[in-house]
C-alpha cells in the first residue's frame, strides 16, 4: 500500500494513494451490486461489475511502492536486508487482517449455536487464514473474508521481492528492456490464463491469483525503476496516457481483458505518477488522499459488514434500497477510519518498534 517514502530519497505521489483509495470503494461497490439492481442504473451496475480489476491496480501499485520504499536498501544489504523487510511488511498487513478475522469468527460460532448455515466458514481452513497462505492453491473455494484473498498473495510477493531485487540490476535496465520486461510479464499473464480456460481476470480466483499478484507485482517494479529513469522528461506521461486510453478502447472492442488491462492499468499508473495536471492534483487532494490512507480497512471490513447488512436489514430478497445502502456506506467510511487510526497504525507501530532485525525506525517508510 503507499504511504510516504523514505524521507530524502523518493517524493510522496499523493495521486497514486488517491488512486489506491477510489480503486478499493470500486471493490465495495462490485461486491454489493446484485444487491442495487432495483434502483442503480445499468451503467452503474456494470462499471460495479469489473471492480474485480481493482485488485489488479494494487498489485502493480504495491510493487512500484516497494521497489521504490525497498528496493535501494535491500540491494545495499542483500540477503541480510530480507528478514527486517519481511517483519515490517506483516506489520504493515496481518494486525488488521487477523482482528477483522477474529470478528468473522465470533460471527460463525454465531451462526454454529443458532442452528444457521456456517458452510462459508469452515473452521478446518481457519489456520491458512490465520497464517495468509489461504490463496495458495490449498483450497478450493473463497471462504471466510474473501477479499483477503489478494492479501495472501501479496505475502507470496512480499517473500519473493527481496530476491528478485538481489538477483537483477533493474535500476541499471535500460527503459526500452524494463518495457519490455513489463510487456513480457503481460503476455505470460495473458498466456497462463488463456492456458486455464480463464477469460477474464477475476477468474479462477484460488487457482491463478497468485500467479496474476506476482507477475503484476513484477510489472509495478519495473514501472518503478521507469519512472526513476523517466520523471524528469517532459511528454512522457502524455504518451503514456494515450498508450493507457487505447488499450482500454482495444479492451472496449472486445479483445483480451486478460492481455490488455494489464497494460492499461500499467501505463495509467505510470502516466500518473509522472504527470502534475489537474486529475494528478484532483487524486492527490486531501481528502482521496485520505481514503488512500484507509483504504486498506475499507478493502477489509466492507465484506463482512455487507454480509452482517444482509442479514439483519435486508429482506429475502437480498435488495438493497439506496437509503440503507447510504447507511453502509457512511458506516463503513466512519469504521474505515476508525480502523485505520487506531488499530492499523498503532498495531503496526508497536510491531516495528519490537522488530528483532531492523532497529533504525519504529514506523515503516510504507
Amino acid at each position: 500500500m503507499i504511504a510516504p517514502p523514505i524521507p530524502g530519497r523518493i517524493p510522496h505521489l499523493a495521486a497514486l494513494t488517491g488512486l489506491r483509495g477510489l480503486a478499493a470503494w470500486w471493490v465495495v461497490f462490485y461486491h454489493a451490486r446484485l444487491s442495487l439492481t432495483d434502483w442503480m442504473p445499468e451503467w452503474g451496475i456494470a462499471v460495479a461489475a469489473k471492480g474485480y480489476l481493482a485488485v489488479d491496480l494494487f498489485f502493480m501499485l504495491s510493487g512500484f511502492v516497494m521497489w521504490l520504499n525497498y528496493g535501494e536498501r535491500l540491494r545495499a544489504e542483500g540477503a541480510a536486508g530480507a528478514p527486517a523487510f519481511w517483519w515490517r511488511r506483516i506489520a504493515r498487513i496481518w494486525p488488521l487482517h487477523v482482528a477483522v478475522l477474529g470478528g468473522m469468527v465470533a460471527f460463525a460460532l454465531l451462526l454454529l449455536v443458532t442452528g444457521r448455515d456456517m458452510s462459508n466458514y469452515p473452521l478446518a481452513e481457519l489456520p491458512l487464514h490465520v497464517l495468509l497462505v489461504q490463496n495458495w492453491g490449498l483450497t478450493p473455494d473463497l471462504t471466510w473474508n474473501h477479499p483477503a484473498w489478494s492479501i495472501s498473495t501479496e505475502l507470496g510477493a512480499y517473500l519473493l521481492f527481496p530476491l528478485a531485487v538481489v538477483a537483477v540490476r533493474w535500476e541499471a535496465m535500460r527503459p526500452v528492456s524494463l518495457i519490455a520486461g513489463a510487456l513480457l510479464a503481460a503476455f505470460a499473464l495473458h498466456g497462463i490464463f488463456v492456458f486455464a480456460g480463464a477469460e477474464t481476470l477475476g477468474d479462477q480466483i484460488t487457482r491463478l491469483g497468485l500467479v496474476r499478484c506476482i507477475l503484476q507485482f513484477g510489472i509495478g517494479m519495473m514501472l518503478a525503476n521507469l519512472w526513476l529513469a523517466w520523471r524528469e522528461r517532459a511528454g512522457v506521461a502524455l504518451a503514456c496516457t494515450l498508450v493507457s486510453v487505447l488499450a482500454f478502447a482495444t479492451w472496449s472492442a472486445g479483445l483480451p481483458e486478460t492481455l490488455l488491462v494489464p497494460i492499461a492499468f500499467a501505463a495509467l499508473l505510470l502516466a500518473l505518477a509522472l504527470d502534475s495536471g489537474p486529475i494528478t492534483r484532483l487524486l492527490s487532494s486531501r481528502p482521496l488522499e485520505w481514503l488512500g490512507d484507509a483504504s486498506y480497512a475499507t478493502y477489509l471490513v466492507h465484506f463482512p459488514l455487507l454480509v452482517a447488512l444482509k442479514l439483519v436489514a435486508v429482506d429475502e430478497s437480498l435488495k438493497i434500497g439506496p437509503a440503507v445502502f447510504a447507511a453502509y456506506l457512511l458506516s463503513l467510511l466512519a469504521l474505515s477510519g476508525a480502523l485505520y487510526r487506531w488499530l492499523e497504525k498503532p498495531a503496526q507501530k508497536w510491531l516495528n518498534a519490537r522488530s528483532p532485525y531492523d532497529k533504525r525506525s519504529a514506523v515503516p517508510a510504507e
